[in-house]
Order: structure tokens, then sequence, then C-alpha cells
């Protein structure tokens, strides 16, 4: 499975953006997605991640500003990231993998990545 993010860019706080992660190589619908973000001088973060059942997790941190889906006949993830604020500026990675319940924020989960979409918010 092969995976390209997109949509990052520049954006004031309070602004929204929306990032898309396309997926080839077939099996898209049996994968977990998620959604990662590493920002400067931190480690990799767990952000969202939606799981084959349909069943979404999100961190704390962006609980009820971002929403995650997909759409299987696409083999594309979204990531819909309103209120922004400059904590979350940081590259965005997306994921492919088949994490259990209790694994599905731990990135170790995950089989595939993308290259990463840079997400700068500014003040």
């Amino acid at each position: 499975v092969q995976l390209q993010a997109s949509g990052g860019g520049l954006a004031q706080a309070g602004e929204s953006l929306r990032l898309s992660c396309a997926a080839s190589g077939g099996g898209f619908s049996g994968y977990g997605m998620a959604w990662f973000r590493q920002a400067p001088g931190k480690e990799r973060e767990f952000v969202a991640a939606k799981r084959p059942t349909g069943a979404t997790h999100y961190a704390n941190s962006v609980k009820g500003r971002f929403t995650i889906s997909r759409d299987n006949a696409k083999g594309t993830v979204y990531l819909q990231m309103n209120s922004l604020t400059p904590d979350d500026t940081a590259v965005y990675y997306c994921a492919a993998g088949r994490p259990i319940t209790s694994s599905v924020m731990d990135d170790k989960s995950y089989y595939y990545w993308g290259q990463g979409t840079l997400v700068t918010v500014s003040s």
C-alpha cells in the first residue's frame, strides 16, 4: 500500500484545512486509517483514526475540532481540521494498519505511512 498525503498549507488561527490521503495498492477498506503529526522538536503523536468498522478515535487535543472520514470507493481518508490553533502546527502523516482497539493510538500498529504534509497555523 502506498499513501499520498496532501492538503497542508498555511492557515490563520481559527481557520480550517482539510487533509487528504490517497491509497493505492488495494485492500484499502480492510485497513484502519490514521493521522499522526509531528511538531518541530517533538515526538510524533496520534491525532485520529478510523477503523474498518467505522469506529473513530481522537486525541483529546483535537476532539470536537477535527473529523476523520474515509471514502472506501476512492481509497481516500480525510482529516477535516477546524478552529485551528498554532499548537496544531506540525507535519501530518497518514498511516494504514490493522490495529486492535487498545493499540489504535500506537504508531507501531501501522505498517504503511505517507510522506507527510506540513500544516502551519499562525496566530
